[in-house]
């Protein structure tokens, strides 16, 4: 019996493709071989070192990576590995930053440079926390995840622990400040979610880890009253006027006259702009400056690309630069190649 007309067609096609598969697997393409170095470490640092300062991030990690794979231990090496490190940060690739930062670490622990990786480590778990213009956008602190934040915090610790001399140890202590804000805030707003689902216990938890964690971030206040309302709420009269007290003393514009906290007054305390911005902007002159990060020995005032990119980028090109340091377009070491 002969088949049907469409299922000839569809056999001769099913047979076409089988065919076609088998032919292109039994004619592999051809394996890309290693030449070897196509120039000298010289010529490779050199080409590198033009690609940083033309902003061609990608341009000069290829020769940067070229002096690892073919000179590991020539002259330009542990340049290479710093100047590598600072190329990844600015393609943004944090992951492949954070590997060569730790490497650094690891594989050269007394360099004279290596107070470098310690920081850009740090700062590299900073950025991981944010994804393209999410700090500019409404969406609040505990609708992302802090891990990395809290990642950053610890590397600066240790950072200013090995190196409290170093040139990146101010800038790294502003950056812990800033953290530390970020922080409350997320704290805050479990704590609001609490309060509003009327957890009292938990939400006088986590008010009470502020202040205990946090004592000089700006949610402290807000902080202070939700404590002595969530007690009030609770019937323990003597805890609640205890922190209305401590409130009283520090933000007396936030206690009534009947001596309860004005919660909505707590609760508003940062300006509208300051909430839109997660406390980049907008808070007064006693805190503005705890959330700006300036980057080291800069000594003129930074731009809105320099701030919002939390000092890596958008600094004047006459900055007299630290040993070991520059901002994006220049090398690492520019005046200390021989």
């Amino acid at each position: 019996m002969s088949l049907p007309h469409y299922k000839i067609t569809m056999l001769a096609l099913a047979i076409g493709i089988t065919t076609s598969i088998v032919g292109c697997s039994s004619n592999p393409k051809k394996e890309v071989v290693d030449t070897g170095p196509q120039s000298s470490e010289q010529i490779y640092i050199q080409k590198a070192e033009k690609a940083l300062e033309r902003g061609q991030y990608s341009d000069a990690s290829k020769h940067l990576e070229a002096i690892e794979t073919y000179y590991p231990t020539g002259e330009y090496a542990q340049q290479a590995q710093l100047e590598l490190l600072y190329a990844k940060f600015q393609q943004k690739d944090y992951e492949g930053a954070l590997a060569l930062a730790d490497r650094f670490i690891r594989m050269n622990p007394q360099h004279p440079n290596v107070d470098y990786a310690y920081y850009v480590r740090g700062v590299a778990n900073m950025e991981q926390n944010y994804d393209g213009l999410i700090r500019f956008t409404s969406l609040k602190q505990s609708h992302r995840d802090v891990s990395y934040l809290k990642v950053a915090y610890q590397n600066f610790v240790d950072f200013i622990r090995r190196y409290p001399s170093s040139t990146y140890a101010v800038d790294a202590a502003q950056r812990m400040k800033f953290i530390s804000n970020e922080l409350a805030e997320s704290e805050m707003n479990a704590a609001r979610f609490n309060e509003k689902r009327k957890a009292w216990v938990a939400s006088i938890e986590r008010a009470q880890w502020v202040v205990e964690h946090y004592p000089n971030a700006p949610q402290v206040p807000e902080a202070l009253a939700m404590m002595s309302n969530g007690y009030t709420q609770l019937g323990d009269q003597q805890l609640a006027k205890q922190y209305a007290d401590v409130l009283k003393i520090n933000s007396p514009k936030l206690v009534k006259a009947d001596g309860t906290v004005n919660m909505r007054a707590a609760r508003n305390q940062g300006s509208l702009l300051n909430r839109a911005t997660l406390g980049l902007f907008g808070r007064e002159a006693t805190t503005s400056t705890e959330t700006e990060v300036q980057a080291p020995q800069d000594e003129n005032k930074p731009s809105l690309l320099n701030r919002a990119s939390f000092g890596l980028l958008g600094r004047p090109d006459t900055r007299k630069t630290p040993e070991g340091y520059t901002p994006a377009g220049e090398s690492l070491y520019d005046g200390q190649r021989k």
